[in-house]
């Protein structure tokens, strides 16, 4: 059962004024298209398929907005970085994810997707930026934890932290696994204003 009960789809949006109403709370989830947030969404809320997973990088290309609870959103953001399209889709999709962090007075914060193997690359230093110009708290998941031995995780961990004292919070997440799920889950609540 799914810890966020009513948890649904709202709308996709391609467009800025195709944004769901600026009401409410709402975190966003953005990473490389390669990072496993799709899966570590579906995840969190417990809800098989609930973000569209594929093989492929870069399959989220609009910006989705779900229902949690109440007054409370989950917004999944295109991929960045990685996905094979042409440039012309590339900077729209930069257009509006700057639009959306720019325009949206609900975003209460942003969870960043990034693969323990790969750590913190240039564009999530680029969205690390955009979410400090706008003071909005940043917690970072490091994903696919379970493809690293012990050592090596609990080094990609301490790198990142140290790298991010000041500027986010930082844990390990394995969608496979459930590493770190309660954690990320009372993560989610606090941002979103229910912890």
């Amino acid at each position: 059962m799914s810890v966020y009960p009513e948890a649904r789809f709202l709308t996709s949006a391609h467009q800025p004024n195709q944004f769901v109403v600026d009401s409410g709370a709402e975190v966003a989830f953005a990473g490389r298209s390669n990072a496993g947030k799709s899966s570590a969404i579906n995840k969190i809320v417990n809800r098989r398929n609930f973000a569209r997973t594929s093989k492929s990088p870069g399959r989220t290309q609009l910006v989705n907005f779900f229902h949690l609870a109440d007054t409370h959103r989950l917004v999944d953001l295109p991929g960045y970085g990685y996905a094979r399209v042409a440039d012309s889709v590339r900077r729209h999709w930069r257009g509006v994810l700057e639009d959306y962090f720019h325009s949206r007075t609900s975003l209460t914060g942003t969870v960043l997707v990034v693969d323990s193997r790969r750590l913190l690359g240039d564009f999530d230093w680029m969205l690390l930026d955009l979410c400090q110009s706008i003071d909005c708290p940043v917690h970072v998941l490091l994903t696919k934890a379970d493809k690293l031995k012990r050592q090596a995780a609990s080094k990609a961990l301490a790198a990142t932290q140290n790298e991010l004292a000041a500027i986010a919070t930082v844990q390990l997440f394995s969608a496979t696994k459930g590493q770190g799920l309660e954690q990320a889950r009372a993560r989610l609540d606090k941002l979103l204003g229910c912890a």
